[in-house]
């Protein structure tokens, strides 16, 4: 089998999230440490024990998403043996993508973990609380035509673009709140639902773009080499392993489109992947490769039982 490892982006976190993972593995834990003390920060706790709406901010979210994937890896070198080359690709849905790099040996842990916290700082600043909005467009009838068609109307009245193309059924809009307000309705005038989402900001749009500066600027001195296994990119959809490509995109990802679907699509056919395995928190992803490629296998590794029985098969 040809296996892709995928991270998870924000949405999947969840309070309690790591905490089996640190009871049962000691190198989980020291993940954990890691990254707290690279923060300052007893983000593990938060993770642990909540509360939920401090966990749910994007500068702490997107830390402790990527500290419970890089656990899981951790914990399947240190204790079973298997090395992320054993995979084809990496790819990782927006913040994921951090955490896929850093899986690669691309990024330290410690540089991630702050990285993503700034991150998530810089997108909080760019745009004011209520300025901006996001929306999901769901149903048979969505795919990206009709989600631009939406966006195209929402533009006429400001900024508005099609910011993640998850899978036919699943896209999500985001800009200005006035002109997503507009999108919805046109969205649901082509056939399609439309669920405004619970953000704090707009995110993979051109609002983004004072965070993309902080980012390019953090980006720029950061220690970051060329991954071991080629990570398939937000931005191209395609698999990147230059390491001053893999820098230049992660900052146009912060106003770019998530091409998550193009991206499944290239690895299951072009890449020949046959296994796709979501490292982290949640089954979001695994639901979407379900979808996008229904013809491979498609799990999440989220509890110690997981990771054993994944280990296990791999050694069969």
């Amino acid at each position: 089998m040809t296996l892709a490892l995928l991270f998870p982006g924000q949405g999947s976190q969840a309070v309690g999230m790591g905490a089996a993972l640190a009871d049962a593995f000691a190198p989980a834990r020291d993940v954990f440490a890691e990254i707290d003390q690279a923060l300052g920060q007893d983000l593990s706790g938060l993770m642990r024990n909540g509360p939920e709406d401090q966990l749910t901010l994007t500068e702490n979210a997107q830390p402790a998403l990527m500290a419970v994937s890089l656990a899981v890896m951790r914990v399947l070198e240190k204790e079973f043996g298997v090395a992320v080359d054993r995979a084809a690709f990496v790819a990782g849905h927006s913040l994921g993508e951090y955490s896929a790099l850093a899986a690669a040996g691309a990024l330290s842990i410690a540089d991630t973990a702050r990285l993503l916290k700034l991150r998530g700082q810089a997108m909080q600043r760019a745009v004011p609380v209520g300025q901006g909005a996001m929306a999901s467009l769901i149903g048979p009838k969505t795919d990206l035509a009709l989600a631009e068609a939406a966006a195209a109307a929402g533009a006429e009245v400001g900024v508005c673009v099609v910011a993640n193309d998850n899978n036919n059924g699943n896209v999500v809009i985001s800009g200005e709140k006035a002109a997503v307000d507009r999108a919805i309705e046109k969205a649901k005038e082509l056939g399609a639902r439309a669920i405004p989402l619970n953000v704090s900001a707009p995110f993979h749009c051109p609002l983004m773009q004072p965070a993309a500066d902080e980012m390019a600027t953090a980006l720029a001195s950061a220690a970051l080499v060329a991954p071991r296994v080629p990570v398939v990119a937000n931005v191209t959809a395609r698999p990147e392993q230059d390491a001053d490509t893999v820098r230049r995109l992660l900052v146009e990802q912060v106003t770019g489109r998530v091409r998550w679907r193009e991206s499944m699509d290239w690895m299951a056919t072009e890449g020949g992947v046959t296994r796709f395995v979501e490292i982290g928190s949640g089954k979001v992803l695994t639901g979407m490769a379900k979808r996008i490629a229904p013809d491979a296998e498609s799990l999440a590794l989220n509890t110690p039982e997981d990771i054993e029985a994944f280990a296990a098969s791999l050694a069969q």
